[in-house]
Parts: C-alpha cells; sequence; structure tokens
C-alpha cells in the first residue's frame, strides 16, 4: 500500500513542481561548470536563486566546454525542439575571440542562433565577453561590438560582461585565469540575474 501511494505522489505531485517554462543556458565552459562542482556553478545557483524567488522555471543547461559560436549554431535547433524553452541565455563567442577566428564568422553564427530562438518565439538574453588586452587594441573593440550591435538588431536583452566587477581580481580566477572559481560563481549569478529577472 505504501510502495502504491508513493507512485501515485511521484506521478501525480512531482511533475507538477516543473511544470513552468524553461530555461535554456546555451554557452561554453563558462556556463558548464568548468573545474568548479557542478552545484557551485551559476547555472546551478539561478536555479536555486528563481526557486528562492518563487518562479516556476526549469534551467537546463545545454552548454559545452571549449564551444564555438560555429558549435552552438549547429546545436541551436535541436536544443530548441527538444528542450522548448521560453527564454534562452545565449553565452558564446569566447572561444572565437581566444582562438582569433574571423570575427564576421562569429557575428554571423551568433545572428543565425539568435534568429532560430526568436522563431521558436523563445525570449533570448544575449551575454558578452571581453578578451584579454595582448589580443590588441582594433581586434578587441570590434570584438566587444558584436554584441550590443545584435541586441540592437534583435531588441534582445544584452549583458554586456558575464564577469563584469571581477576580471581585475585574479584571486577570482582558476589558475588558468580564465575560468572563474566556485567563490567568483555568485558574482557571475549577480551579473546574469540583472538582466535576466526583467525578462521572467
Amino acid at each position: 500500500m505504501l510502495i502504491r501511494w508513493l507512485l501515485i505522489y511521484v506521478l501525480l505531485f512531482v511533475p507538477t513542481a516543473w511544470a513552468g517554462p524553461t530555461i535554456l543556458v546555451f554557452g561554453d565552459s563558462l556556463s558548464a561548470n568548468y573545474g568548479v562542482a557542478v552545484e557551485s556553478g551559476w547555472v546551478s545557483l539561478l536555479q536555486q536563486r528563481l526557486m528562492q524567488n518563487q518562479y516556476k522555471y526549469q534551467v537546463v543547461n545545454a552548454s559545452i566546454s571549449g564551444e564555438t559560436t560555429a558549435g552552438g549554431l549547429t546545436r541551436i535547433d535541436t536544443a530548441l525542439a527538444t528542450h522548448k524553452p521560453a527564454i534562452v541565455i545565449v553565452e558564446l563567442g569566447a572561444n572565437d575571440g581566444l582562438r582569433g577566428l574571423p570575427l564576421q564568422a562569429m557575428r554571423d553564427n551568433l545572428d543565425g542562433t539568435i534568429r532560430a530562438c526568436i522563431a521558436r518565439r523563445a525570449k533570448v538574453l544575449l551575454v558578452g565577453m571581453r578578451l584579454p588586452p595582448n589580443y590588441g587594441t582594433a581586434y578587441n573593440e570590434r570584438f566587444s561590438m558584436i554584441y550590443p550591435a545584435l541586441a540592437n538588431k534583435y531588441h534582445t536583452a544584452l549583458l554586456p560582461f558575464l564577469l563584469e566587477g571581477m576580471a581585475d581580481k585574479r584571486d577570482m580566477f582558476q589558475a588558468d585565469n580564465l575560468h572563474p572559481t566556485a567563490a567568483a560563481q555568485p558574482i557571475v549569478l549577480e551579473n546574469v540575474w540583472k538582466r535576466l529577472r526583467p525578462l521572467l
């Protein structure tokens, strides 16, 4: 009898906890918990924040370490069809910049990714990045301007820089000086939350 009631509870009540819309996080290692425990990453912290504030959203993390905008473009249609998100947080481009890939191709890939989301009636939060100064002023400026240009073109929400407020603090980064530590993840969450909340 107890087992029967447990099955009824699972079938009837547990799914309703996740009956709300989905937020799809579509990024690279900065969102894929690189070097930190899953529960410490900003995406997991986002799910906790939503629950604490009684927002009935489910967060799905489709981020892949090392992902480029080209890889993201090839994956976005499948991700959208699978998860049917209400909101997509697009956090891509850092690996394109670090590898010195052509910026026009990066822009075209992000453009296609955003258009795919809009076609599926998903709101988009575009997350920007900045590059280390050794890549040169001209390249860095062209890189950073891609994000606001696309956000303006498609009227999407924009977080200009994911690592705002911590980029110059060495102790906030792992040994590679690229990926935030577990202690820095709450700062990343706050940056995302400020731009995400109006979309909820």
